[in-house]
């Protein structure tokens, strides 16, 4: 199983609040582990304006694009990440997750969209989820998480509060009719 350029839709009851209602974009899934941004919680009181300006990133167009500043998730919330459309290539420091969406994690990519010429579409995240070797995988087996195609309309959609609702119904998912615990049969 490869969850790269998926989304995980968090499941009722998945026992982190962290993640309560979170919709994660894939970045990277293999053996070793998976990594991913959470696509539908802001950062409380952060504007890509404030960060232009406390890394000294001089806007050369007016007025800069806003770009939504997310919580990406627990790990390394000091470190930034621009998930984006696969239009922008930042030299090599890009991760082409696959024909639609890259993520860049250096500061090319916001010098980029600062002065103008960066992706179409982007988001930009404080921070990751990550997980070892084996743990999403047990993790979906045990009802944490719901797995869907990862439409770019969804992700870049200025709509967070409705991204998990929107990710379960392209599976064709109610959300009122989720249950907080799992069966077997």
């Amino acid at each position: 199983m490869n969850l790269s350029g998926k989304l995980l839709i968090a499941m009722p009851g998945m026992g982190d609040p962290r993640f309560e209602h979170s919709v994660i974009f894939m970045c990277a899934h293999s053996d070793d582990g998976a990594m991913g941004l959470i696509v539908n919680k802001l950062a409380p009181g952060l504007t890509f304006g404030k960060l232009l300006k406390q890394l000294n990133i001089p806007a050369s167009h007016d007025p800069v694009r806003d770009i939504p500043v997310h919580f990406g998730g627990p790990v390394e919330q000091v470190r930034g990440f621009v998930l984006h459309s696969a239009d922008y290539d930042g030299e090599g420091s890009t991760l082409h997750v696959d024909d639609r969406f890259g993520m860049t994690a250096t500061l090319d990519v916001l010098q980029a969209i600062a002065r103008g010429d960066g992706p179409q579409s982007s988001i930009l995240a404080l921070g990751y989820a990550g997980w070892g070797p084996g743990q999403l995988e047990d993790e979906i087996l045990g009802n944490g998480w719901l797995t869907c195609d990862a439409a770019p309309d969804l992700v870049f959609s200025g709509q967070d509060e409705m991204k998990w609702t929107r990710a379960l119904g392209t599976l064709g998912v109610d959300p009122i009719l989720l249950s907080s615990t799992a069966g077997r049969a």
